[in-house]
């Protein structure tokens, strides 16, 4: 038995004189407890609840396994980040979460070779985030007269911003009243956002040319660690 023990023991030292590679962590989609029933996925990830930058990365299944396709630096909403049932519109804040993507949209036409579904913005596209409206975070054209225009955004009035953009599942598919309306994955400007996620132009292109219909892709918002950590959706 000793003489087992030490054999053991000699081994585990020689593997680790030699310099033994420790075991490779596994991707981040691979530990989170879910990443969505398609192929394609994005991360947005910032270091803690009140950080107002962090890291996008889209990824690829391939092979049982997933793989980096991109990254990019993100930023965030104004006030960080908080859990997305838990979220009130008007603070400024991002919802943690793991979301669908239901269209691309923007000022300038898709990049060439987009194929997910995009649609452009005209002088009369307005995103409703009126409380009282029936058209409650969704897309209207013309706006109409039940959703009042301070309660709205005129998406041709945001320039450079939504020269790019995809629609974030956040409070979408079954709205809720009050939690907020117009999140957006979307073309970064000079701060923080007002609860988006924003990345630089060329990354929101990458994206929408890297994104197919048929890959369902996803985007999961988190942080690092603790009651938000990316890796418990």
């Amino acid at each position: 038995m000793r003489t087992a023990v030490a054999a053991t023991v000699s081994v585990l030292v020689c593997a680790c004189l030699l310099g033994a590679a420790p075991a490779e962590r596994p991707a981040l989609p691979d530990r989170m407890a879910d990443t969505g029933p398609g192929t394609q996925l994005i991360t947005a990830v910032a270091p803690e609840a009140g950080s107002t930058t962090g890291t996008v990365t889209w990824w690829d299944r391939r092979d049982g396994r997933w793989v980096g396709a991109g990254s990019a630096p993100a930023r965030f909403g104004a006030k960080g980040l908080v859990e997305g049932k838990a979220r009130k519109q008007g603070t400024n804040t991002t919802p943690t979460g793991l979301f669908t993507l239901p269209y691309a949209f923007g000022i300038k036409a898709a990049p060439s070779g987009t194929t997910y579904r995009y649609r452009p913005v005209r002088a009369g596209s307005w995103w409703c985030q009126d409380n009282d409206s029936r058209s409650y975070n969704r897309w209207t054209e013309p706006r109409p007269a039940h959703c009042r225009a301070k309660e709205a955004e005129h998406l041709m009035s945001y320039g450079p911003l939504y020269a790019h953009a995809l629609v974030v599942g956040f409070n979408y598919h079954k709205p809720v009243r009050g939690r907020g309306a117009g999140i957006f994955l979307h073309v970064r400007g000079k701060g923080a956002t007002a609860g988006c996620v924003s990345v630089p132009e060329d990354a929101m292109r990458r994206i929408l040319l890297w994104a197919k219909a048929r890959g369902r892709p996803h985007l999961a918002v988190g942080t690092e660690s603790g009651p938000t950590a990316i890796t418990r959706y």
